[in-house]
């Protein structure tokens, strides 16, 4: 009763339109936030929804396979993917998992406040430009920032018949970094998380390893962030968490460069459960969990993104 009771006051929320920023749950408590459903209005693609909850567009796509991207019908219910399970990694700063194409922020709370989480889409790298996994740092905030465009950019522009960039772009509306960039300590700091001109891409693999985020939520993301906040990179298609005694399960596409080793899923999956219940040995949780195969094998055919129940 201790936990449930925790987790009601958990999903008491402080959010906008786009629903970005949660209290805190617990360290007991992975999960988060609300599934809801949205209707389209007349010349409203399922991108602009997207758009306005703050979801990414391949997100928004897994949530609504039977949703035209482009032409649904006026009035069409639309599911809204907005709960998820914290990553399994240290909250603190910064946590970017690549598969799911989204990013929580769990800045420190002031004095009298309590704890929350931000969670916003990113656009992340291409196949042959990914984003590095591991632990960096903010080392560097720029607002208007200009872009230099590195040769491998210049170069594969060339190669697709399209006119280089300048040697420096300006800031301004031409700018592919927007109006605000956060520069990562990894890669020499070639890497940056940042705005984007074209937000269709947020939600997919766009980017030449940068991290792209809505014009709005890098907005609201700039003055929260400090300099020499961590940032983690993990890669986490399969992710479990717990609501008091319950075991849920969250799936995502692997990454392309994974399809390999992510072949045979449901053996990655069962897999990844049986790790999570070894790492979970020592927290109070009910270890006589009785997993729901049938719940579990249409959530791996769904692979849907959104937090599916599996025990009994």
């Amino acid at each position: 009763m201790h936990r449930i009771i925790l987790f009601v006051v958990a999903i008491t929320c402080t959010y906008s339109v786009q629903a970005e920023t949660w209290t805190l749950p617990p360290a007991d408590i992975d999960i988060f936030g609300q599934v809801q459903t949205a209707t389209t209005g007349r010349q409203e693609t399922l991108l602009d929804v997207a758009r306005e909850y703050d979801i990414g567009q391949i997100e928004i796509l897994l949530a609504n396979p039977n949703v035209d991207r482009w032409l649904p019908e006026d009035g069409a219910e639309v599911i809204l993917p907005s709960r998820y399970i914290i990553p399994q990694a240290e909250r603190k700063g910064l946590i970017l998992n690549l598969p799911e194409m989204r990013l929580y922020y769990f800045p420190l709370p002031k004095k009298g406040e309590k704890p929350v989480v931000i969670t916003h889409p990113v656009g992340i790298g291409r196949m042959d430009w990914e984003t590095p996994l591991g632990v960096s740092k903010i080392v560097e905030k720029k607002k208007n920032p200009t872009w230099t465009p590195p040769q491998s950019i210049q170069n594969a522009r060339i190669a697709n018949g399209e006119p280089p960039y300048p040697d420096v772009v300006p800031a301004g509306p031409d700018n592919p970094l927007g109006q605000y960039a956060m520069r990562l300590s990894v890669g020499k700091g070639s890497y940056l998380i940042h705005g984007t001109i074209k937000p269709f891409g947020v939600g997919m693999r766009v980017s030449s390893g940068c991290v792209r985020l809505y014009p709005e939520d890098i907005e609201a993301l700039f003055d929260k962030v400090p300099i020499g906040t961590q940032v983690h990179i993990v890669n986490q298609p399969i992710k479990l968490g717990w609501l008091a005694d319950a075991l849920f399960i969250e799936l995502h596409p692997p990454l392309e460069e994974d399809g390999e080793k992510y072949a045979n899923y449901e053996s990655m999956v069962i897999l990844a459960i049986n790790d999570f219940f070894m790492l979970e040995s020592n927290r109070d949780t009910n270890a006589a969990v009785e997993i729901n195969n049938k719940a579990l094998k249409l959530a791996i055919e769904e692979m849907s993104g959104i937090p599916t129940l599996i025990s009994n």
